[in-house]
C-alpha cells in the first residue's frame, strides 16, 4: 500500500503573530514540548519500523512552526533516508535555520512553505528558499490571499524562480469578486481550487483509504476535519478501517482535504508533490491559460 500520512502533534507555539492565525505567539510549556518531543519519537520509530510493508509518505502539519525545534529536524532528517519512505515533508514559515538540510536525501525531503508579509521580510524569505534550492530540496511557496497583500504576491511570483510553485490560499471570511479571483488567478492559476468550498458530502475522497490523520497519542481519523477515529497507529485497529467511503460533512475548503477528493482529480494535478503542495510538471506560464487554469476552471464551474 502507499500511505499518505498527516501528522500532528501537541505542538502549538508559533513564533509569529499573523492576525489571522489562532495560534499566533503562542507559547508552549516546557512538559508540552515534552509531551509533543516524545510522541513524535514514537510517530517517528513506528515509520521506520513500518510493519506492513507500505510505501509511506509523511507530512508534518503542526499547528505551530515545527522547524524551530531540534526533534521536528531531526525527524524529518532521519525519514528521508529511509528506503520506503517516498517523501517527507512539512509546512513551515521557513523562519529556522536551515543549514540541516544538507544532512537530509533531497529526493525524499520537501517544504510547503508559507510566505508572511508582516513577520519576515522578502528579501529574508526568498534567501530561504536560495538555500532550499541549492540544497536540492523541492518546495512549493504560499500566501493568504487576502487583499492588502496582492500586491506582495505579484511581486514575489515574479522573484522566484518559475520552477518554484506560489499557491495562493483564499482568506477566510473573505468572499472574491470576479475580478478579484481573476487577479488571484493570474498569481497561482489554481487558486480557482482555493476560492470556495468544495461540497463534499456523498462524495468519495482518498483520505481514509490511502491518506490518514495521526494525532500525537496514534488517534488515527480519515483526515483532520473529521472527530470520528478509525483507529489507533501503535494497536494497527486502523489498518481495516482503510477503505473507500464518502465524506460525511457537507463540504470542504482546506488544501490538505479537498485535494483527496475523487471527483476532483486533483491527485493527478499534484501527482508526485501531494505531500508538499507542488503540481506534476512545469507550470504553465503565470497569468497565462494553461491545463491547470482550464482545471480550476472547471472545478468553479462543477456542481457544488
Amino acid at each position: 500500500m502507499n500511505l499518505l500520512m498527516l501528522y500532528r502533534g501537541p505542538l502549538a507555539s508559533c513564533n509569529y503573530d499573523c492576525p489571522y492565525c489562532p495560534f499566533a505567539k503562542r507559547r508552549d510549556t516546557p512538559a508540552q514540548l515534552r509531551e509533543d518531543r516524545a510522541a513524535l519519537s514514537r510517530f517517528v520509530e513506528w515509520v521506520v519500523a513500518n510493519p506492513h510493508g507500505d510505501t509511506l509518505s509523511v507530512l508534518f502539519t503542526p499547528w505551530g512552526e515545527g522547524l524551530t525545534r531540534s526533534w521536528y529536524r531531526q525527524a524529518l532528517v532521519r525519514l528521508s533516508h529511509l528506503p520506503h519512505v517516498e517523501r517527507v515533508a512539512i509546512q513551515t514559515n521557513l523562519a529556522g535555520r536551515l543549514a540541516w538540510t544538507a544532512d537530509a536525501d533531497p529526493e525524499r525531503l520537501a517544504l510547503w512553505a508559507t510566505y508572511h508579509p508582516g513577520q519576515t521580510s522578502r528579501d529574508r524569505f526568498l534567501t530561504a528558499c536560495a538555500t532550499l534550492r541549492r540544497h536540492g530540496i523541492r518546495h512549493s511557496v504560499g500566501m493568504v490571499g487576502l487583499p492588502e497583500h496582492h500586491a506582495e504576491a505579484v511581486t514575489m511570483r515574479d522573484a522566484l524562480p518559475a520552477q518554484t510553485y506560489l499557491w495562493i490560499n483564499a482568506a477566510d471570511g473573505h468572499v472574491y469578486s470576479a475580478d478579484e479571483e481573476a487577479r488571484w488567478t493570474a498569481v497561482d492559476p489554481l487558486f480557482g481550487y482555493s476560492v470556495r468550498p468544495h461540497a463534499s458530502a456523498g462524495h468519495e475522497c482518498w483520505a481514509g483509504e490511502t491518506a490518514i490523520s495521526v494525532n500525537g497519542d496514534g488517534l488515527v481519523r480519515r483526515c483532520h476535519f473529521l472527530p470520528e477515529a478509525i483507529g489507533n497507529l501503535y494497536d494497527d485497529t486502523f489498518r481495516t478501517a482503510l477503505t473507500a467511503r464518502a465524506c460525511p460533512a457537507a463540504s470542504c475548503d482546506c488544501h490538505i482535504g479537498y485535494v483527496h477528493l475523487k471527483r476532483l482529480g486533483l491527485h493527478q494535478v499534484f501527482a508526485g508533490g501531494i505531500a508538499e503542495r507542488i503540481p506534476a510538471g512545469p507550470p504553465p506560464a503565470w497569468g497565462a491559460p494553461g491545463p491547470h487554469v482550464r482545471s480550476a476552471a472547471a472545478a468553479r464551474t462543477a456542481p457544488r
